[in-house]
């Protein structure tokens, strides 16, 4: 009888990681993960800068390419300069390299949208002409949807560097990733979170995501030891929905799963630049732990929305976003 091979443990693993302080917190729990596994694990950080780290002064939409904070991960992974990269879920394109694997997903944390403004004001509060600032056009077009006498403004920069401009008085409010803030203990700035039905989060928001080398099985056999189970599931499920409306361009897309007693239920969204269309629908699928049948789901949903009159809206998302990436 054949049995399945497993490779000889790693004894070092060197994590390639941005250095903002988030990054390196999410660093710190895949760490502290894999050193539960094995006391003896010797690890290693090396801090890599991004170009969406280096270029502060333009939008990341202008920027281009392929993800501006993924890239010079994953170039230092296939230079064998790394074992191993952590990013934020949502920041990892759908059309990965052969050569590299999306080896775990772990610490799903709380995968809302939030809002810090002026007087902690809800957002159908805030005055006509107020300045909310965030760099994602899938925020920004969810809630155009819901008022159009406000203003969007980019902003670029780390958490805390977004919360101090905020505070100094660049805008009327800021939205961003609750996630974020809970990790960095900074929950009690959050004025309102936006239900997944109001502005449907990123793919992937929330989760951590660790890259590897497709061909390195023993520190594959190693991730998957450090893998939550239910957060890969929604995962696949977003990722497929998302891979499969091609959103991968600057397009204002969402995708928001959840596992609950054998089942997922996937909400998406797909959101004109203007916010003047938005189609947003979900779909429950019997999943059992099968990570196939969540990216099934994903599939059939993005399938379901683009034969309904998606596709028209991603269509014209393409002709007025050529060749640019956005943040989720």
């Amino acid at each position: 009888m054949h049995t399945q091979q497993t490779a000889p443990q790693p004894q070092k693993i060197r994590i390639g990681t941005r250095e903002s302080k988030l990054a390196l917190l999410q660093t710190d729990i895949v760490m502290a993960r894999l050193k539960g596994l094995s006391q003896s694990l010797e690890i290693e950080i090396v801090p890599i800068t991004t170009k969406g780290d280096k270029v502060l002064d333009r939008p990341i939409a202008e920027l281009g390419g392929r993800g501006v904070f993924v890239k010079e991960l994953e170039e230092a992974l296939l230079r064998d300069e790394v074992d191993i990269v952590v990013h934020s879920l949502k920041d990892l394109p759908t059309d990965m390299p052969e050569s590299l694997a999306l080896a775990s997903v772990l610490d799903r944390n709380d995968p809302r949208d939030v809002l810090l403004s002026k007087d902690n004001l809800q957002f159908l509060k805030l005055p006509a002409g107020s300045r909310i600032a965030t760099s994602s056009r899938r925020r920004a077009a969810q809630l155009l949807h819901l008022r159009k006498d406000i203003e969007f403004v980019d902003i670029r920069g780390n958490i805390p560097t977004r919360i101090r401009k905020f505070d100094e008085g660049y805008c009327d409010a800021i939205v961003l990733a609750c996630a974020g803030l809970n990790r960095l203990d900074l929950q009690s700035r959050i004025c309102q979170h936006f239900e997944v039905d109001t502005v449907t989060p990123a793919a992937g928001q929330a989760a951590l995501a660790v890259e590897c080398r497709s061909a390195d099985k023993a520190v594959l056999d190693l991730l998957k030891q450090i893998e939550d189970l239910e957060g890969r599931l929604e995962a696949d499920c977003e990722r497929a929905y998302l891979g499969e409306l091609g959103g991968g361009c600057s397009v204002p897309v969402g995708a928001s799963a959840k596992v609950a007693g054998g089942k997922i239920t996937l909400t998406g969204c797909i959101a004109s630049l203007d916010g003047q269309e938005l189609m947003r629908d979900s779909i429950t699928e019997t999943v059992n732990g099968d990570p196939n049948l969540a990216s099934r789901a994903g599939l059939a949903l993005a399938s379901k929305m683009l034969a309904a009159g998606g596709k028209q809206i991603m269509d014209e998302l393409r002709r007025q976003t050529p060749n640019v990436v956005s943040a989720p």
